[in-house]
């Protein structure tokens, strides 16, 4: 009988995972350190043994995407961070900015044949795959993936709709590998050209929101559909099951929940910015800040599974905006508040007056602090950070909106 797990990894004891991960973590850090020039430079002070357990990760430094493109452009064509020759690696894809990916050679280099296993993908089934395999490494993702589970490959790539619904006819695969949106254009198509794709039962999808009426279309066709979410840099990240309650964390990653702007996580619960730790040696990337925003879930999966889980895709972090002409950053606010140990949350609102004059509102959760002394300092500090001038409103602990902006901006220009 065929098991439903891809392996003991996803079922064993939280604290035997933990532990098994942060063993591996110690072997990454000397390794970046070793190998990686830029790793080598951002972790000079750390020893590789100084880092046994979360507390201890969420005080190294963090890498932020939006910094990749600087530091490829200064260090090319990796910035420093690969820790292997270029000549090592088994392919090169270049992601929108343009950063440069790398992909070593492992067999499922990316993860996501567990992703693809937790969506029903069994040895023997064909897979149509609409992930694009030119210049992105989407396609590759699923495609080694796919083939690690047994699973052939037909390479779809993207658009020429009517061909792959005729391909979809004669091959009569099982398995879908794409965003949820384009399966859903091949099943209208198929309509329109009377032509039957019903050979596809299974689908899992990402590079998208896996949207409600998507998901029902899918299900009244007979098709299974899994979410996954993972990045051009990291691979996969977390993944859906059949218990439909979040995403499951990959296996071979360390997720943290952290206060956009910052490296600080935040409280079980509280969504934040999504920061990876990957523990392949080719590419090491360490506190890795995704510019992704999520949240963790209480409890294991009543899938049987029991790593972390997350909510899955909510938006983004970089919350970053311009205000009187000048930028205005999620990790300036956060400055603000450490400034002030009292405030223990607090949401900037940008808006404009009656003559369409920007106006900034710092909103804090302060515990058990009143009075005009804490809103003069507050504000004494918001000009001191970010150049500009700024209200300051108390709030109750618990009375700002758990959705993880730290900016929000609500001024209409139409």
């Amino acid at each position: 009988m065929t098991s439903k797990y891809l392996d003991d990894l996803e079922t064993r004891p939280p604290e035997v995972r933990e532990r098994a991960l942060f063993n591996l973590l110690r072997d990454q850090i000397d390794n970046a350190k070793k190998n990686s020039p830029y790793f080598g430079k951002v972790l000079a002070d750390v020893p590789a043994h100084g880092v046994p357990d979360r507390a201890a990760l969420a005080k190294l430094p963090v890498t932020r995407k939006s910094d990749l493109i600087a530091l490829q452009k200064s260090e090319p064509p990796f910035g420093g961070l690969l820790a292997v020759k270029i000549s090592q690696l088994g392919r090169v894809f270049a992601s929108p900015g343009p950063i440069y990916d790398p992909q070593g050679d492992e067999k499922d280099y990316w993860g996501f044949a567990r992703a693809l296993y937790a969506a029903g993908f069994r040895q023997g089934e064909l897979v149509h795959n609409t992930f694009s395999y030119h210049f992105t490494p989407a396609g590759f993702m699923m495609d080694l993936a796919a083939q690690a589970i047994g699973c052939p490959v037909f390479p779809a790539g993207v658009g020429q709709t009517e061909l792959q619904v005729q391909t979809i006819a004669d091959l009569k695969p099982v398995c879908y590998a794409g965003t949820p949106s384009f399966l859903k254009i091949l099943i209208e198509k198929a309509d329109e050209m009377k032509l039957d794709i019903s050979s596809i039962r299974k689908a899992a999808v990402s590079g998208e929101a896996f949207l409600a009426p998507v998901r029902k279309l899918l299900a009244d066709r007979g098709i299974d559909g899994y979410q996954s979410y993972g990045t051009a840099d990291l691979g996969l990240v977390a993944y859906e099951t059949e218990a439909r309650e979040g995403l499951v964390v990959d296996e071979g990653v360390i997720v943290e929940i952290v206060r956009p702007g910052t490296g600080d996580p935040v409280a079980p619960g509280e969504v934040g910015e999504v920061v990876v730790t990957t523990l392949t040696s080719d590419y090491p990337l360490i506190r890795f800040a995704t510019g992704d925003l999520s949240a963790v879930l209480a409890g294991p999966s009543p899938c049987g599974r029991t790593n972390l889980r997350i909510k899955g895709w909510m938006g983004r972090a970089d919350q970053t905006t311009k205000v009187k002409g000048m930028f205005v950053h999620p990790s300036q606010i956060a400055e603000v508040v450490r400034r002030h140990p009292e405030v223990t949350k607090a949401r900037l609102t940008v808006s404009h007056d009656a003559e369409r004059n920007d106006v900034m509102t710092l909103a804090c959760e302060t515990a058990g602090v009143e009075g005009s002394g804490i809103v003069e300092a507050i504000g004494g500090s918001i000009r001191d950070v970010c150049k500009l001038r700024g209200e300051v409103q108390v709030v109750a602990p618990g009375a700002l909106p758990n959705d993880g902006k730290v900016i929000e901006d609500v001024r209409k220009y139409d």
